[in-house]
């Protein structure tokens, strides 16, 4: 019987656990979970070469390994960085990270348009979730910001190169999931952009994809702009017999009363695409007769869209206690003395459904 391969032990935000070699730090961070995760609005575990561009998943590592204890110089990227055997990284508890996050969250809004009101994205954009964690109040930021001409690339597809933040999640979909590939970087530095050189239609069968991967509203589907808000929709998961052999079938169907508004691929809790879906299951199918429904879909992301849908709704996990080193929280007030209300053994959050009047003390 082969030995059993040798496991690295990796600290994270003073949480230890064992991964296999070759593991970055930030799937290792992943696996714990919460709030140790660090974003990333680059990186897709799908597509090769993806990650190290937004910056976002920065990361201090105080120590490299067992056998070289050092720490690392500068942040660095821990979608592109694997774990070593003894290695201590910090994120939210690194003063230094959180600084460098805020900063690169303040560059990738200094040319990103303040129109989430009518952005099909809103709900379920990250960098809309990024900026409500790190952003800031106001814009340093004194010069126009970027514009570029309208580009009509087909039927299905809407791009928005205002919104864009240059991620290249389309078009490493475009080069890893789709046949051909017609769109990609033009220019340099701040007149780069995502475009085909000679205006073309993105026709391939998969090319749908680059909507679901699109982390803003860059990219959004034609077929269901401004019909209605994610979260007036409720998602359902379905799947079907789909006549391409390299489509899945399994996809979410976005309802409302009786209607599918839109389809979207299923995509996990950390927003990426379980598998991808064809063109004629996301745009020509949204009948109910057209599916097998399985059942809502769970809801374990922090998002207006689990408003009013409990169905399979799990609570984040709350990793405070561990990465404060079992060490409890300071109580700065005792709420029983200040306010008198509840009663010292009663524990409100525990209560079976809402208070009572007898749950508190009778004035």
């Amino acid at each position: 019987m082969a030995d059993a391969p040798k496991l690295f032990k990796v600290t994270i935000d003073n949480i230890t656990i064992e991964v296999e070699p070759g593991t970055s730090i930030l799937q290792a961070a992943r696996r714990i979970g919460g709030d140790v995760a660090p974003p990333a609005m680059c990186y897709y575990t799908k597509l090769k070469g993806s990650g190290g561009k937004c910056r976002t998943c920065l990361v201090e590592v105080a120590a490299g390994s067992t056998a070289d204890p050092r720490p690392m110089p500068k942040l660095i990227a821990s979608c592109r960085t694997n774990v070593m055997d003894g290695m201590v990284v910090k994120n939210i508890t690194s003063d230094k990270v959180i600084d460098a996050r805020n900063g690169v969250v303040e560059f990738l809004l200094i040319n990103h348009p303040l129109d989430c009101p009518i952005c099909d994205q809103a709900g379920e954009c990250h960098l809309q979730d990024l900026s409500y964690d790190h952003g800031k109040e106001g814009t340093r930021y004194e010069f126009a910001r970027r514009t570029f001409e309208k580009h009509d690339i087909g039927p299905y597809i809407q791009l928005h190169m205002t919104r864009c933040i240059m991620c290249f999640r389309c078009v490493y979909v475009a080069d890893q999931v789709t046949e051909k590939r017609v769109h990609g970087i033009l220019d340099r530095g701040d007149h780069v952009e995502i475009a085909t050189y000679i205006h073309k239609a993105l026709d391939n069968d998969f090319i749908g994809n680059v909507i679901d991967v699109c982390p803003v509203g860059a990219l959004t589907d034609k077929t269901f702009r401004f019909k209605n808000r994610v979260w007036f929709l409720k998602p359902v998961d379905a799947h079907r017999e789909c006549s391409n052999p390299k489509c899945c079938g399994k996809t979410t169907l976005w309802y409302r009363g009786d209607e599918v508004f839109r389809v979207t691929a299923r995509k996990d809790q950390w927003g990426e695409v379980q598998d991808w879906i064809c063109n004629e299951c996301r745009f020509e199918k949204k009948k109910t007769a057209d599916w097998i429904i399985e059942g809502p879909t769970k809801i374990n992301r922090h998002s207006v869209i689990a408003q009013g849908h409990y169905v399979g709704v799990q609570k984040p996990q709350e990793v405070l206690y561990d990465v404060m080193d079992g060490r409890k929280p300071k109580l700065l007030m005792d709420i029983h003395n200040v306010s008198e209300v509840n009663e010292r053994g009663r524990d409100l959050s525990k209560i079976e459904g809402p208070a009572h009047s007898t749950d508190f003390i009778e004035k």
